[in-house]
């Protein structure tokens, strides 16, 4: 399967121009930093940041419920604390899964460039 994948690219590199080519080579399948780093990129990033900056405080508000659960005496305060420790960790939760969604919609919207070039290349190729 490897090799048939590697004789399509270069299939279609080879019908592609230099300039292409180099936004071809661009599109290839990322690891999971590179992913990471991606969120940040784009007209979108600050959304990112802030939601990096919250999903800190969130967590820091998560530790601060859980000391002061540990430390109350009344079961009235241990369930105040613990219930707001529970809606931070619910927090930091909702916001990670935000974030992964967001790089599977990178890796979703470079897989449908790299389609889009593959059936210009290849529609290209049949004019001729």
């Amino acid at each position: 399967m490897k090799t048939n994948m590697e004789d399509i690219d270069k299939l279609i590199k080879e019908t592609l121009t230099r300039e292409e080519a180099k936004f071809y080579d661009e599109l290839e399948e990322q690891n999971i930093f590179q992913m990471l780093l991606g969120l940040f990129k784009g007209k979108n990033r600050w959304v990112m940041f802030f939601a990096n900056f919250v999903t800190l405080a969130f967590f820091g508000l998560f530790l601060y419920c859980i000391v002061q659960f540990f430390n109350a005496e009344v079961v009235k305060d241990m369930l105040k604390w613990g219930l707001g420790g529970l809606v931070f960790l619910f927090g930091v939760s909702m916001l990670k899964i935000f974030a992964w969604m967001q790089m599977d919609k990178n890796a979703l919207i470079r897989e449908i460039k790299r389609l889009e070039l593959q059936i210009s290349s290849l529609s290209g190729r049949r004019s001729e």
